[in-house]
């Protein structure tokens, strides 16, 4: 499921030229610890699913490819109800929506709304090379290049992400400069001070780590002088000093370590020497953005709330709050 070469040549000529080899190398390794028993499922599905031809693609307002009309030109009614329960199959779809000729995956989360609220404020990306830590299935790595991205990549090392990004990359262009490896942040390599991307996204990460002045550190190291950092993370309410650490979960949750204030975030990210701080959005989670669909039926965010007062957890923790600040190294 993952082109190599593509990704070798896509990355070349950037900043990340003297690191093309090591990506094979680094999943390599990391595939040898999976022990996930629907690997070779996946990859049999990959090789049952239907070829089609190529219709209009489109990354700028949404990812989408094709029509329902082009699937009617080339699958039977019988074939198109196979088709979506192949991709069904891959459930729970969390990030998205996509559009594929015409089945329209509802995911989880509408990660559209995430995009749009921090498009605006984030820094030209055409022609920049791109870092999205804890991508998903890639969801917004696509987005990216819909605003013109030279080349993109995703790490997350959950394998079933990986599987339906191979399959939308699958339909959306082989060989568009988009990649997601099954790597997390600790797997990425020790760059030089004139190595990295240009643009770094960890959107959605920060809570589950256990040092988060560690991961924005790390995050640091994959950005050139001058490149912007996209951090997305639940936060609270309070000032620079306020950060809940939850003595058990949070949202039903077992891996959230920490949650600071907006406030305090950006003085972490100055600590870590980040400049040019900015919060350019706090919202709260709602039941509209986070949801049960047909392709996530299992329980979500509606579930995590009391009840009687949703404007707590279950557990009586604040409810989900986001933050989306940008800063600048």
């Amino acid at each position: 499921m993952i082109n190599y070469k593509q990704l070798i040549a896509d990355f070349n000529e950037t900043a990340l030229t003297e690191y093309a080899d090591f990506w094979q190398r680094a999943v390599e390794q990391k595939m040898q610890g999976f022990t996930h028993g629907y690997t070779a499922q996946w990859q049999q599905l990959m090789a049952d699913l239907p070829k089609l031809t190529q219709g209009p693609l489109e990354l700028k307002e949404k990812v989408a490819i094709g029509s329902a009309t082009l699937l009617d030109e080339q699958l039977s009614e019988a074939e198109q109800q196979a088709f979506v329960l192949a991709l069904k199959t891959l459930s729970p779809w969390r990030k998205g929506p996509f559009d594929l000729y015409g089945i329209h995956i509802d995911t989880e989360w509408r990660s559209d709304w995430k995009w749009d609220r921090l498009l605006p404020h984030i820094s030209p990306l055409q022609g920049r090379t791109i870092i999205d830590v804890g991508c998903g299935n890639g969801y917004h790595c696509w987005r990216m290049l819909g605003e013109g991205a030279k080349a993109v990549l995703g790490i997350d090392p959950t394998q079933k992400f990986l599987a339906q990004f191979g399959v939308v990359k699958r339909y959306l262009g082989a060989e568009l400069p988009v990649h997601l490896l099954p790597l997390g942040i600790e797997d990425m390599p020790q760059m030089k001070e004139t190595e990295g991307v240009d643009s770094v996204f960890s959107m959605g990460v920060l809570y589950h780590r256990k040092s988060p002045i560690d991961h924005l550190l790390a995050l640091k190291s994959l950005l050139l002088p001058g490149g912007e950092l996209v951090l997305e993370t639940l936060v609270i309410d309070g000032d620079e000093n306020s950060v809940l650490v939850p003595q058990g979960r949070y949202a039903q949750m077992r891996n959230i370590w920490f949650l600071p204030s907006a406030q305090a975030l950006a003085l972490w990210l100055r600590k870590c020497g980040f400049k040019q701080v900015r919060i350019v959005d706090v919202a709260t989670t709602s039941l509209d953005e986070q949801r049960p669909t047909p392709w996530m039926d299992f329980h979500s965010l509606g579930d995590f709330l009391d009840p009687e007062d949703r404007t707590k957890t279950i557990e009586g923790h604040p409810a989900p709050k986001r933050a989306i600040l940008i800063a600048t190294l």
